[in-house]
């Protein structure tokens, strides 16, 4: 059943929603940019939560400093690392012990920054990481990423860009495109689900 949490990070007081299972699996779910309306319902983070759920896991989205009602104010991509970590360290809290990561456009910038200085997480999920918008040079290394996602369509994670930074990441992980979608995952949603549940088989 749905909740509504709160949890600190640093200073600051977040909100989220905690969809709980009876399982030890979880996943924390990240936005995309706060500054262009990003938030923990963006219907693409809503679809990445409710593929997890219906797979087993209990899932975490959480809304970034200064998104909605967190308190803050953006950190141009710094504190709000803190915040993916604080959300992680919620979870360990109440015993869940196979965590994993998922985060969308911006949410996946997020995540990538923490797992390649060594966060340990059980699987890591990347859809559309924005290498056409932000820059990933600084990622050098990131084993725990099972799955990235993108959209034939998507000019802010361009396919031919994403495919260059995974060889240049050297990991082994799935990369799925998705015919006719755009960044925005428009009349793609479904498409979307059935290529993440499909990996979480």
């Amino acid at each position: 059943m749905e909740s509504n949490i709160r949890f600190s990070s640093g200073d600051f007081t977040l909100e989220g929603i905690l969809n709980e299972q009876s399982g030890r699996d979880a996943v924390v779910i990240c936005h995309p940019h706060p500054l262009y309306g990003g938030n923990m319902d963006n219907p693409v983070v809503m679809t990445i939560a409710r593929a997890f759920f219906e797979k087993g896991f209990t899932t975490l989205r959480f809304n970034f400093r200064g998104a909605d009602n967190s308190t803050g104010k953006f950190d141009e991509g710094i504190g709000e690392q803190d915040d993916v970590k604080a959300a992680l360290s919620f979870l360990d809290e109440k015993g869940y012990a196979n965590r994993t990561l998922a985060g969308y456009s911006f949410g996946a910038r997020m995540n990538a920054s923490i797992v390649s200085i060594g966060c340990e997480v059980k699987d890591h999920i990347m859809v559309s990481p924005p290498v056409g918008f932000m820059s990933f040079d600084d990622i050098e290394n990131m084993p725990s990423t099972g799955l990235i996602i993108t959209g034939r369509n998507d000019d802010i994670a361009p396919p031919a860009l994403v495919e260059k930074h995974i060889k240049r990441w050297k990991i082994d992980s799935k990369f799925k495109i998705i015919e006719d979608c755009d960044h925005f995952y428009s009349e793609c949603l479904d498409d979307l689900q059935g290529v993440l549940t499909d990996y979480l088989l």
